[in-house]
């Protein structure tokens, strides 16, 4: 998808100092004054819209910061929907996952096998499931061909794409190593994995999904919006502020399909990953696979390893485990202790306010500094991240999104 950060490609180091209320003692496991605080500040740096919820045992606080509406002057509000772009994956390797549980299908077995009009060849028979899901495969990225100029960003929201038609584009580029040589993020990868969903059961990708996933956690908020342009329910616009800024809540989203089209809120995120790092979704070895990562750059250790849908990054208060998603106007992002005990999951409703310039931002600045407070329970751990920090940032994006 739109990647909202790096930790599928670069990870971006930037200084973090965090604001006076950040730094002050917390009032108790979820310190209230230091997120709004923090909320507060990435709306002042230039987002219209941020909502976040955090979860430390069996306390919630949620949030929002900002306007929802530039036209109206509506204000945001926790709980609104919104797209959260590649955190799909979690949701689709899940899906993967449980039919590797049930033996229907092999992690190791060769995508050619299951999709052979579509990855015929040579090519079939060494990409393996595994690879789609961990981006390893070495396929093309379809979206750094589709979405190249600030015209073809703008067309494919109104645009139907098929599936295959993404997967013919991905293929159609340059190799971007031998499979299973080494990380790189390829939406199309994610792209296949839903057509093979659709291969092994019979069924509707989006529904599968919904049917083993969403339905049973009781996601209410969450949902495949097909070939609905619009978000149902209450959300924010999703503005994009590339040469100007456009308000793009409407889009048509069949472009990102099971790379990227859901839509959700911070709470069943959480909910979520809760569940899903909790066994609740995956038995254990198909929780462990999951949690088998690679490097995403081997040279900086701090970039995290990515696994099957989820990826794990090193904090100042720990590893931290989840996704981020970003398309046109939103990004998300959802952070989690494998335990559940500490979580955090944030949307913003801003993108590519850097224009594809990767030099720090006030945003960037006011973005890790939510992040650091909603992830670190205390204030010692707070302090100790001050300094140079490698955690995911929403806006060194150009257009080619990749």
């Amino acid at each position: 998808m739109v990647r909202a950060v790096a930790a599928a490609a670069v990870l971006l180091a930037v200084v973090a100092g965090l604001p006076a209320a950040a730094s002050s003692a917390p009032a108790g496991p979820i310190d209230r004054g230091a997120l709004r605080a923090a909320l507060a500040a990435v709306h002042a740096a230039g987002v219209p819209a941020v909502q976040a919820e955090v979860r430390d045992g069996g306390r919630t606080w949620s949030g929002a910061a900002g306007v929802a509406d530039l036209s109206t002057g509506r204000p945001a509000e926790a709980g609104m929907r919104h797209r959260v772009g590649s955190i799909t994956k979690s949701f689709v390797a899940t899906t993967v996952l449980q039919l590797a549980a049930e033996r229907r299908v092999g992690l190791d077995d060769p995508v050619g096998r299951w999709l052979p009009d579509l990855v015929p060849g040579e090519l079939g028979q060494r990409v393996t499931i595994r690879m789609l899901l961990n981006h390893t495969s070495g396929i093309g990225n379809y979206t750094d061909a589709l979405l190249d100029t600030l015209a073809e960003v703008i067309s494919v929201g109104q645009t139907s794409f098929a599936p295959q038609e993404l997967v013919r584009i991905g293929l159609s580029l340059p190799a971007t190593g031998a499979p299973g040589e080494r990380y790189s993020y390829s939406n199309t990868g994610y792209i296949l994995a839903g057509l093979l969903i659709e291969k092994v059961t019979g069924n509707d990708a989006a529904a599968e999904v919904t049917r083993r996933v969403i339905r049973p956690l009781r996601l209410a908020d969450t949902y495949f919006p097909g070939a609905d342009p619009a978000i149902r329910g209450p959300h924010a616009g999703a503005h994009f502020a590339l040469f100007g800024v456009r308000d793009l809540a409407r889009y048509h989203m069949s472009w990102a399909w099971t790379a990227g089209e859901l839509i959700s809120t911070p709470s069943d995120l959480d909910t979520f990953y809760r569940a899903l790092f909790g066994g609740r979704l995956l038995p254990p070895a198909q929780l462990a696979e999951m949690r088998t990562t690679v490097p995403m750059d081997p040279a900086v250790p701090e970039a995290g390893g990515y696994g099957l849908g989820v990826y794990s990054v090193p904090t100042p208060c720990g590893e931290r485990w989840g996704h981020d998603g970003g398309v046109i106007g939103q990004i998300t992002i959802s952070l989690h202790t494998v335990d559940g005990d500490r979580q955090l999951s944030v949307a913003t409703n801003l993108s590519h306010y850097q224009a594809g310039i990767p030099e720090e931002h006030p945003i960037d600045t006011a973005w890790l500094d939510a992040l650091v407070v909603g992830l670190c329970p205390d204030a010692t751990a707070r302090r100790a991240a001050e300094g140079t920090l490698r955690l995911p940032l929403p806006g060194a994006i150009g257009v080619s999104m990749g």
